[in-house]
């Protein structure tokens, strides 16, 4: 009589396998298998275990199976990875969140560099109904103004006339719709112009007149020389820059430095600038004594200035551009922080955020396609010191550019048509572009 049938007993508990010989047959299908047929091996005291197949006695307590260590093994080889995996992913993130603080300190701190003028808004707000609406959708006129104030640190550069603002230079930036182009007109600081009537800082008005055009910085700011372009232009000017002598100096050393050429030797004791004939790369000091200089170099006169000014400016776009300054952070910093430690701007334009939205949107712009001109004009018939509009060359310019229309400019040397009339047209084409004297930031300065 055969004993019944149950379920395999617990391998500690199984006494079938000690006493059965190497000889023995394997237990039956019921009583020692998995429920799948597969033989299960049963534990003999002392830790030995046997083959369940019947193939022959297992390895000894002396002759451990191979691997028969190589779970402990496995599992502390898993757990040391575990470990390195843990404290790798806790240092990432520990770098993560410490560069993630530094560049919110970098942000901020460059955030709180830039200068809001809110007077001026408030001042053109009042005036609103006065000022001329925007044509063209998404193109952009912005008011650079250079203000040669010798308060403070500027003091050196001359008299400081109870730190009273002066216009030293003024360019009208026209940033196209498509952003394939900026043009960037400048308007001379002795320029006779309508000038309306202004609010000073302390409260009072000035009459309208007709007067230099630098006259409206220093009677009524900011807000008074955007009314007076405003007037003369028809343009609308949607936001405004006011940069002084040490940002200047500050952005040109951020870039180290911009090369020119000079056909003679400079010595300039009000311009703080002594250089022998040939090739240089100015420092901010240097460079700001280039472009304020104005007995020693050149002709002398405020228009010879401010084209070497527009000069300069293209050499230093340009070197931004061809250096990846913009695309590289290490770069960028410096000049950013130098930039907006120089800037006074309006509500618009006060937070990095706005400064970087325009400078994304410029950075594609061919160096070719951002030009700078002067806008047209002559000595004044009544005091050859001063300027006048060159009529109607000056409001065709005005025009093209409320209209978002393209310009193109020229060395004065190779301008075709009468020399007083420098807004002639190109008439290749069916849609004529007015040709201006002028020059782009692709010009070379040592290669003129």
């Amino acid at each position: 009589m055969t004993e019944s049938a149950g379920t395999p007993g617990d391998p500690d508990d199984s006494a079938a396998g000690e006493d059965r010989t190497p000889d023995a047959p394997p237990p039956d299908e019921e009583g020692g298998s998995d429920e799948k047929g597969t033989p299960e091996a049963a534990a003999a005291p002392g830790g030995e275990t046997r083959s369940g197949s019947g193939s022959g006695p297992g390895p000894t307590p002396e002759e451990p199976a191979e691997g028969g260590d190589g779970g402990a093994g496995l599992d502390i080889t898993v757990k040391r990875k575990r470990h390195w995996l843990r404290w790798t992913a806790l240092g990432l993130s520990f770098l993560v969140l410490v560069a993630a603080g530094v560049g919110w300190w970098l942000y901020k701190k460059l955030d709180g560099n830039i200068r809001t003028d809110t007077s001026a808004a408030a001042e053109l707000k009042a005036y609103e109904k006065e000022r001329p609406v925007s044509v063209v959708h998404d193109a952009e006129n912005i008011l650079l103004i250079g203000s040669d104030s010798r308060a403070g640190d500027n003091r050196k550069y001359g008299r400081d006339d109870g730190g009273s603002q002066r216009s030293d230079t003024t360019i009208l930036l026209h940033l196209a719709a498509n952003r394939k182009s900026a043009t960037a007109m400048s308007i001379p600081r002795d320029l006779m112009v309508n000038i309306p009537a202004c609010h000073k800082a302390d409260k009072t008005t000035t009459r309208a007149q007709f007067a230099q055009f630098n006259w409206a910085f220093e009677m009524g700011g900011t807000a008074c020389t955007i009314r007076t372009v405003e007037k003369m232009t028809d343009i609308r000017i949607d936001h405004h820059m006011v940069i002084d002598f040490n940002g200047f100096k500050d952005m040109v050393d951020a870039v180290h430095g911009v090369e020119i050429c000079l056909k003679e030797p400079v010595d300039d004791k009000d311009a703080h600038l002594k250089l022998g004939a040939g090739r240089h790369k100015l420092n901010g000091e240097q460079a700001l004594g280039y472009v304020r200089a104005r007995k020693s170099l050149g002709n002398g006169s405020d228009t010879d200035r401010m084209d070497r000014q527009q000069q300069f400016l293209g050499a230093l776009v340009n070197k931004v551009q061809s250096n990846g300054v913009l695309l590289n952070p290490t770069r960028l910093y410096p000049v950013l922080d130098a930039a907006t430690k120089a800037l006074t701007t309006d509500p618009g334009l006060d937070s990095l955020k706005d400064l970087y939205d325009l400078v994304r949107g410029m950075r594609d712009v061919p160096t070719e396609k951002v030009q700078f001109l002067t806008v047209p004009r002559q000595p004044y018939h009544l005091d050859r010191n001063r300027d006048e509009l060159v009529q109607p060359d000056a409001d065709k310019l005005f025009k093209q550019l409320r209209d978002d229309k393209p310009v193109a400019v020229v060395p004065a040397d190779k301008l075709k048509g009468d020399d007083k009339n420098p807004g002639s047209a190109d008439a290749s084409g069916p849609s004529p572009t007015p040709t201006y004297s002028g020059n782009n930031a692709a010009t070379d300065l040592c290669k003129q």
